[in-house]
């Protein structure tokens, strides 16, 4: 069993979802990748959101929570945290246990 943060994004004010994505895909999702003890990252671009909804879904996969805490506690967790406040006007967090069905 993994530990999964689910994080949903909404551009800032006056940024187009272009712009976003550009942010987002280019610059936020590579200093991302660089939180200890991650075990996987996906970021999932919405497509053609409406105003006001989430632009982007981030997948964040740890060991545990207390793992995920600690990333975010170091110094890269800090600037990522810094570098998504500067961009984005919503922010949304959700914790997951992962289950999969196999058919």
């Amino acid at each position: 069993m993994s530990f999964k943060a689910i994080i949903l994004l909404t551009r800032a004010e006056g940024a187009t979802h272009e712009q976003f994505a550009d942010w987002w895909l280019k610059q936020h999702a590579p200093l991302a990748k660089q939180l200890p003890n991650l075990r996987k990252g996906v970021f999932n671009l919405v497509e053609n959101p409406a105003d006001g909804d989430p632009d982007g879904v981030s997948e964040l996969w740890f060991d545990t929570q207390a793992d995920f805490e600690a990333a975010y506690a170091s110094e890269i967790g800090k600037s990522v945290v810094a570098d998504s406040l500067a961009n984005v006007s919503g922010r949304r967090r959700m914790f997951v246990v992962e289950n999969t069905i196999h058919s």
